[in-house]
């Protein structure tokens, strides 16, 4: 048996009862952010910590490669969620992270990503925090930094992106709550988590508030993964281009994603890049 899947058959539930504990009892809950799935990508310190849990707490994204650096008789736990479908809601995720550090465990919440970009982190934290329990945060690199690099599509970029602006797609309910003339001026990128369902509704929007229909757009489907996939697109197009796609799934427009390497569209794109470029230097 392979340590990958030693690690995802040591994944299961587990019940845990609140109970109180004194000070020289009390665990910790490491808040870790494990990447964008290329265990390559991890720090060192997430490294490091993973390495010495008794307990992981871990969604659905992080990659199995990356459990597999939990010792072996750390308990892994899936709290995996998915549009709704959640394993466990988020009140009993922060009830159960509590829990176990009361319990006296060091306990590593192990996210996709990281865990303070558009990852509930600040919730977790929140309760770990009201309930008296010691609280660290690891950084990880986003999905959006992943993207960008491989694609060789620049966030920012002298010429063409003087900003960037990370926001969601989803809202608890209903539509984002978004200022979209602001997301719609030139010379910006807009990167957009979890919005492949609502990519159409969007897209509409910053047509709507100004956005040009030909400024490119890149479509992202799990960064860094060896199952990585490209779709170059523009914003006019955006809606239809993603209806076959599934998450997760990462968009990005604005004037550098022309630059964005896809296999027989590179010579194509690097051009759009130049004359956008000579219009935004005009």
């Amino acid at each position: 048996m392979t340590p990958i899947r030693s690690a995802r058959a040591r994944s299961r539930k587990l019940l845990v009862l609140d109970r109180p504990a004194g000070p020289s009892q009390a665990g910790v809950v490491w808040l870790v952010g494990a990447g964008p799935g290329d265990p390559d990508l991890l720090t060192l310190k997430a490294a490091r910590i993973i390495s010495a849990a008794q307990v992981v707490v871990h969604d659905g994204l992080v990659s199995d490669e990356i459990l597999a650096m939990a010792p072996a008789s750390a308990r892994l736990i899936n709290v995996a969620k998915r549009k709704s479908r959640h394993t466990l809601p988020q009140d009993e995720i922060n009830r159960l992270l509590v829990g176990l550090a009361l319990q006296g465990l060091t306990v590593v919440r192990l996210k996709g990503g990281d865990p303070f970009m558009f990852g509930r982190g600040g919730e977790e934290m929140s309760a770990c925090r009201a309930a008296g329990v010691e609280c660290q945060v690891v950084p990880g690199v986003t999905a959006a930094l992943a993207a960008s690099a491989l694609a060789g599509a620049p966030l920012t970029h002298r010429s063409l992106a003087q900003s960037v602006t990370f926001v969601t797609g989803h809202a608890a309910h209903g539509e984002p709550d978004l200022d979209w003339p602001a997301l719609a001026r030139g010379n910006q990128t807009v990167v957009i988590y979890m919005g492949l369902s609502t990519a159409g509704l969007i897209a509409g929007r910053l047509l709507a508030a100004g956005r040009d229909a030909a400024t490119p757009a890149l479509v992202v489907i799990n960064a860094s993964r060896d199952n990585e996939q490209r779709l170059t697109t523009t914003l006019g197009e955006l809606g239809q281009s993603v209806q076959s796609l599934s998450a997760p799934a990462l968009l990005m427009i604005g004037e550098a994603m022309a630059l964005a390497r896809i296999e027989g569209e590179t010579a194509q794109f690097e051009g759009e890049a130049s004359r956008i470029s000579a219009r935004v230097s005009a």
